[in-house]
């Protein structure tokens, strides 16, 4: 900025920059969408390239340390499988003997092991043919005509450019989409936004001692919680801790808020690793002086980032809303279904949290047309900034559904490029719905069970 306030610009001299690779499918954006996409992609016969911004996979999973998987089912049977449920199961199949036998035959609420997760992921994609580029980002994208022509990336080597037939944003902030001058909208009628939260994990516990006081405290420390906002020793807004027991000694939390973050900005970002990591060591001193078997507990981890629900989304074909949820409604294009409830926390300190549950045994539909960007014809976005409106991203944004979003992306993309397709719109739905099926994926009983 300058003296009165204005912005201040300044022009690029312009030059040639080299073109790193051309791929049938460029997936953007290594989180559960994009995992999704890029083994999906790979495994239905197209040559994949992944970019990510950090040095592995996972996304929140890894890179927010978020510490547990949302549910995969719908309280009777899973509705994420295919490639979500391959994921979580062989996760599971790593972990500690107590860990398996703990949580054998559980799909909701399962604890990550990130070290285990980020190996696992390494894996399969080189089992797929995935060609990875981690420390790598969007920097700029190339558009003509409603035609994404290449991507601008920059990493450590410099500026580059990558071709594809078909371009998949798992981005979760719709990155690519933003960079194409694409239709997007973000937050409520406000612009606000839903807080961030600064995980961490804490070894040196006592679970045993810690049960014995359950009762006293809250399972999710409700009544500790509640007791130590009233006596002004804790400064946090809602009274509940997510707790994910990896083993007896060690457990990771989703707890506490930061408000104010626009996880599309770099600079909330900052403010929201500085005030979370401050945030969290208040929080464990509180742990370690109030809370049985807590005691000794020793902070081992914070995230690399505060973890973010909510940002930019796209406006698609089909804008999913709050009435689709709670009606529970199918689509002739569902590429995927959704259980989880709507789950809104509160924008500040003074508002409260939306929660909206679907009966147990019931989902509803993720239309494929909710995963394509009005005006642009070779990309399919996949994740939490998928076309819905504020309420409805409140349940479709979590890890499991993006897992089934991807996949269904990441074989739509392969689809195009396999026939010889110039847009996403041009595949037959009905096949790539056949596929997915073939692939394991749930697409409710009208598909499923025909």
């Amino acid at each position: 900025m300058d003296n009165d306030g204005q912005k201040k610009f300044m022009h690029l001299p312009e030059r040639e920059i080299p073109v790193f690779s051309e791929v049938d499918v460029l997936v953007c954006g290594g989180g559960p969408a994009g995992i999704g996409a890029a083994l999906a992609a790979a495994r239905n016969g197209a040559s994949v390239l992944l970019i990510e911004q950090r040095g592995y996979l996972g996304g929140m999973a890894t890179v927010a340390n978020v510490p547990a998987f949302c549910p995969y089912t719908d309280h009777e049977k899973p509705v994420i499988r295919g490639i979500g449920l391959e994921i979580l199961e062989d996760m599971k199949g790593r972990m500690e003997v107590g860990f398996q036998e703990e949580w054998r035959g559980e799909l909701d609420w399962v604890p990550i092991q990130a070290e285990v997760l980020k190996l696992l992921l390494d894996e399969k994609m080189q089992e797929a043919g995935v060609s990875l580029l981690f420390h790598t980002f969007i920097g700029d994208v190339i558009e003509q005509n409603g035609m994404v022509d290449a991507v601008i990336i920059h990493n450590k080597t410099g500026t580059q450019a990558v071709k594809a037939k078909i371009y998949i944003d798992a981005t979760s902030d719709a990155d690519l989409v933003y960079h194409a001058g694409g239709q997007l909208t973000q937050g409520g009628d406000e612009g606000e936004l839903q807080p961030g939260t600064m995980c961490f994990m804490l070894h040196n516990l006592d679970r045993k001692r810690f049960l014995a006081h359950v009762d006293e405290y809250g399972v999710d420390l409700k009544h500790a919680i509640n007791k130590a906002k009233s006596e002004g020793t804790l400064n946090v807004v809602r009274d509940w801790a997510g707790i994910s027991w990896l083993n007896d000694q060690t457990a990771g939390f989703n707890f506490g808020h930061i408000f104010g973050i626009d996880g599309s900005k770099t600079e909330d970002l900052t403010h929201g690793a500085i005030a979370g990591r401050a945030l969290v060591n208040h929080i464990t001193e509180w742990l370690r002086t109030h809370i049985a078997g807590f005691e000794q507990a020793f902070l081992s981890l914070t995230g690399e980032q505060v973890g973010i629900r909510e940002t930019r989304r796209i406006v698609g074909d089909y804008v999913l809303t709050s009435d689709d949820f709670q009606g529970c409604r199918s689509f002739p294009d569902d590429i995927a279904r959704n259980a989880y409830f709507i789950d809104l926390h509160m924008a500040n300190a003074q508002s409260g949290m939306t929660m909206v549950h679907l009966p147990p045994g019931q989902s509803h539909g993720i239309p494929y047309r909710s995963l394509l960007p009005v005006g642009i014809e070779n990309v399919i976005v996949a994740g939490k900034c998928i076309s819905t409106d504020r309420a409805t991203q409140g349940a479709t944004r979590v890890m499991p559904n993006c897992f089934a979003m991807g996949e269904a992306a990441g074989t739509a993309g392969a689809m195009v490029s396999k026939q010889g397709l110039n847009s996403s719109r041009s595949i037959d739905v009905k096949q790539l719905q056949a596929q997915l099926l073939r692939q394991g994926a749930w697409l409710g009983e009208a598909f499923n069970e025909a």
